[in-house]
């Protein structure tokens, strides 16, 4: 699309230019058009033409039409945003070639040890070795900005971008381009405020918030020596892939992420030639149609971009996960096996770890404080309820509740205390956290733990507790773990395909900041940039493999077990359910080499996208070409090609429920692999034929899956199962798919 028939379509728009509207509020719309086949994408004379006819018709006021104008889009989808009136927007839709208009919304943003958690440090099978840490591979990343000069985006050692890079680094600034543009930060714009007529944003892309910054060197970073936070965890950093090119898309600010700025930061990305979009940033669970991020990474994928999001932070509560198109890696965050220690040891000699990122050597463990736990509002150590309370040189329990204004430990610190526990929330279980570091000495400890520490502190009549600071340590049991804030499944938009597909370290992960060198902080935008740097490693070993193919990978080969070798748990110390795991971790030593794939073309979605009872126009909003349902033999959710099983078996139905699948040799030929399925006893599940042998690589093969109850469920009967199908073949990797049903 052109920005002369953009215009044309915003002069069009703009017919409440006049009075007649002036009274209406102007709203931000994305607009979905289709351009009319007399039209001549580079013929102005044709749009004026079209102009003058729509603008006699309905009264525009051309003069107006570019003040309005906020992106056009043309590789992501055809159409554009700008700000309208419900009126005008209603005139519109008149117009033969007005496709739909949808109203913009707010998105908003959602590591030294995790390369050798991940094993990309192994001793006798580097992955890095193998992939050449990602040479060449450009990793596009839609987020807050960047910060120029920081050392994880030096360049050293690291040839120029490939030839088919079309993009620019511009920092806003001669001189900082100049100085800080190179060979690994090769993209840099901003798309927020977007001035059309300089073709550039009114705001700068550096990073004042950091987390974009982040984010890129998690995923990209180059490797930084005696990297550390506070003295803390000090070692050698590094990005998951730290010889991929890097490229930031600045699409959000302090107050959040507009929906067109990252439309029009998917469009720039995919025209600028990425090879992997990472994307941190999430909303409120949005069908298709409607969502950005599904839509823009639709014609991504389209154009062999593998995608990476952000699952969401709205954990332990089920049905949150966001980012959830089958065409999009959606990415749960979970621990690694590193903590900042920092354990309370009470006055009885019981002690219970929690973490802190404030660890004052003058802090003496020997010494025992008066520990104390306040009634009222002073429980919760709200801004103002200390005051008068004799608080000083003692450690404070704060108990979770009430709606803080103010930081519970600078309360703390500001009544002199000399300490605090602070407890998680209910929900939070045995999550804990280290960031952000505490305002005085203190500890975050389990939900359970605190409620062992008050019965302490109510049994005594002088309870002391002192706090044990152990530094960074590793091998910490029962790692990796979900934690509570990680979004889960089951997906409200497209409940038959198994969401979220995987999980990554996303807890304390140590990465590059803004203003510090580096800093410590948590969410699924820590876990995303993880599998977006194994994505990009997986594109230098399979260039030609397909952004499906690359998912696939990623979650057949992926792990279950913890590091005492039990399934993984979450936030309750219980094994987490697949709607909070996915197909599990990410196990880069296996990915490269999967053996079998789930792939799927663009076209495969058509039939899956009209199944989910969309209309036409709504799909057309995704794929940016006319479909028609009607012509189109739709599929269930759980026909789709895709690694994970969903079914649902309900009560009242005693049929059989067939799917059928094809996997792609990728492996080894010639090769056999047999079919190991294994379901709870509620249901018998077959697979024929029972094995699949290939004779040539990238032969595909199809099987099928049957699912059926078995007799009467009791009423203790969970109305969600699990099971998993494994393909396995002698000194071949086994191909892993999980398999959630419904019962209920």
């Amino acid at each position: 699309m052109t920005i002369l028939f953009f215009l044309l379509c915003v002069s069009f728009l703009l017919a409440g230019g006049g009075a007649a509207y002036s009274d209406e509020e102007l709203k931000a719309y994305i607009v979905f058009v289709d351009i009319p086949p007399p039209v001549s994408a580079y013929d102005s004379g044709d749009y004026n033409s079209l102009l003058k006819n729509v603008a006699g018709t309905l009264e525009i006021e051309e003069d107006d039409a570019a003040s309005r104008v906020i992106h056009s889009y043309r590789n992501v989808m055809t159409g554009f945003s700008a700000m309208l009136t419900e009126r005008e927007v209603a005139a519109l839709s008149k117009v033969d070639w007005f496709v739909r208009a949808v109203r913009s919304s707010v998105y908003r943003p959602l590591t030294t040890h995790t390369p050798r958690f991940l094993g990309l440090r192994h001793r006798t099978h580097s992955v890095w070795n193998i992939t050449d840490m990602g040479e060449g591979v450009i990793i596009g990343l839609l987020d807050t900005g960047i910060t120029p000069g920081h050392p994880s985006f030096d360049d050293h050692g690291i040839p120029p971008p490939p030839a088919k890079w079309k993009g620019r680094c511009d920092f806003g600034n001669a001189s900082l381009t100049k100085q800080f543009c190179n060979n690994k930060l090769i993209g840099v714009r901003s798309l927020v405020n977007y001035d059309r007529s300089r073709h550039r944003s009114t705001v700068s892309p550096i990073d004042t918030g950091g987390h974009g910054t982040h984010t890129a060197s998690t995923a990209g970073g180059a490797f930084v020596k005696h990297a550390n936070v506070y003295g803390l965890a000090r070692g050698l950093a590094a990005g998951v892939a730290p010889h991929a090119h890097v490229a930031m898309y600045k699409v959000c600010t302090d107050n959040g992420c507009q929906d067109y700025d990252i439309l029009a930061g998917m469009d720039a990305a995919v025209e600028d030639g990425v090879d992997v979009l990472s994307i941190s940033l999430g909303g409120d669970p949005t069908p298709f149609y409607d969502d950005p991020v599904s839509i823009g990474g639709f014609h991504a994928m389209s154009r062999g971009i593998f995608v990476s999001c952000a699952a969401g932070n709205s954990g332990p509560y089920p049905s949150t996960v966001s980012n959830d198109a089958p065409w999009l890696l959606t990415v749960a965050a979970s621990t690694m096996d590193r903590s900042f220690s920092a354990t309370v040891k009470l006055g009885d000699g019981r002690q219970f770890r929690g973490q802190s990122l404030y660890q004052p050597r003058g802090f003496s463990p020997k010494k025992k404080y008066p520990l104390v736990l306040l009634d009222g509002k002073a429980r919760f150590c709200l801004e103002g309820s200390l005051d008068g309370v004799n608080v000083k040189g003692k450690i404070v329990f704060c108990d979770r509740g009430g709606n803080p204004a103010l930081p519970l430990d600078e309360v703390v610190k500001q009544a002199g205390g000399a300490g605090i526990v602070l407890p998680n929330y209910d929900l939070d279980g045995y999550s804990t956290y280290a960031s952000p570091p505490l305002a005085v000495p203190g500890s975050n400890i389990p939900y359970a733990d605190g409620l062992k520490i008050k019965a302490y502190i109510n049994s005594t009549a002088r309870p002391t507790a002192s706090i044990v600071f152990s530094g960074a340590v590793t091998h910490v049991p029962r790692s990796p773990a979900i934690t509570s804030f990680s979004s889960r499944g089951p997906s409200q938009i497209t409940p038959g395909i198994l969401k979220p597909d995987i999980t990554g370290p996303g807890v304390d992960v140590l990465a590059a900041w803004n203003t510090e060198k580096f800093y410590v902080i948590s969410g699924t935008s820590m876990s995303c940039p993880h599998l977006s740097g194994v994505a990009a490693l997986i594109k230098k070993v399979h260039p030609d493999w397909s952004p499906a193919a690359i998912k696939s990978a990623i979650m057949t080969t992926a792990h279950v077990k913890d590091n005492t070798n039990k399934p993984i748990p979450d936030q309750t110390n219980l094994p987490a359910d697949l709607f909070s795991l996915g197909a599990g971790h990410v196990k880069p030593l296996k990915v490269l080499d999967p053996g079998l794939v789930y792939d799927n073309s663009p076209e495969d979605y058509y039939p899956y996208l009209c199944g989910l009872g969309y209309s036409d126009n709504q799909i057309r909003s995704i794929v940016n070409r006319k479909i028609n349902c009607s012509s189109i033999k739709s599929i269930r959710e759980g026909d789709l090609n895709y690694p994970s099983i969903t079914v649902r078996l309900p009560a009242n139905q005693k049929r059989t429920v067939t799917f059928t699948r094809t996997v792609t040799n990728v492996g080894q030929s010639p090769a056999t692999y047999y079919a190991k399925v294994k379901v709870p006893k509620f249901v018998s599940a077959v697979v024929v034929p029972r094995s699949l042998t290939f004779e040539r690589v990238n032969e595909k093969k199809s099987f099928k899956i049957s699912f059926k109850r078995r007799g009467r469920l009791g009423a203790r009967t969970p109305p969600v199962i699990e099971g998993q199908l494994r393909w396995v073949s002698p000194a071949r990797p086994v191909v892993r798919s999980p398999i959630s049903i419904f019962l209920k």
